[in-house]
């Protein structure tokens, strides 16, 4: 049977930085409500968590890279919302929030979580920060918790090399 590697376990002693976008507020405040449970829930205590507020999803991935680049973090979580409307810029805010936190976790091996929400109606927004599990933002942080948990173990492994995100050069 092969060695399987899982990221269970609590939140406490960890640290985490959450990303918060002010446009779309009511849908937002809830996810991060969301994601603030499920950290207290899983162990976190208020102190190892920090909230930054950014105008836009657009701006999330620049301060996600400056949180990142601190070091001070186990995990981020990003909490936005982008609703369609009747022109294309849905289109192109998705795809640079999406492909911007990707490159975040690339670039500094920490676990950064897509806790954005990309919909076509403001219902559906709704729908997915609503109260309890089914809140993207409480699901969000679930992830979180784990993958600190799995990077933190696979660190530990022996024989292993630790990784050391490469500096980016221009």
């Amino acid at each position: 049977m092969p060695a399987t590697f899982e990221g269970a376990g609590a939140a406490s002693g960890l640290r985490f930085g959450i990303i918060r976008s002010r446009f779309n507020e009511d849908v937002t405040k809830r996810l991060l409500e969301g994601a603030l449970d499920a950290l207290r829930a899983g162990g976190a205590r208020d102190e190892s968590i920090e909230v930054v507020v950014v105008p836009g999803a657009f701006e999330i991935p620049l301060v996600a890279s400056r949180l990142a680049r601190s070091r001070r973090y186990d995990a981020l979580i990003c909490l936005g919302a982008v609703i369609r409307g009747e022109t294309p810029h849905f289109d192109y805010i998705s795809a640079e929030v999406s492909r911007g936190i990707a490159r975040v976790s690339y670039d500094y091996g920490l676990p950064v979580i897509f806790g954005v929400l990309t919909t076509n109606t403001e219902e559906q927004a709704d729908a997915r920060s609503g109260m309890g599990k089914t809140n993207r933002g409480y699901e969000a942080a679930v992830s979180a918790i784990e993958m600190a948990n799995l990077v933190k173990r696979l660190a530990k492994l022996p024989g292993r090399a630790r990784h050391s995100p490469c500096k980016r050069t221009r």
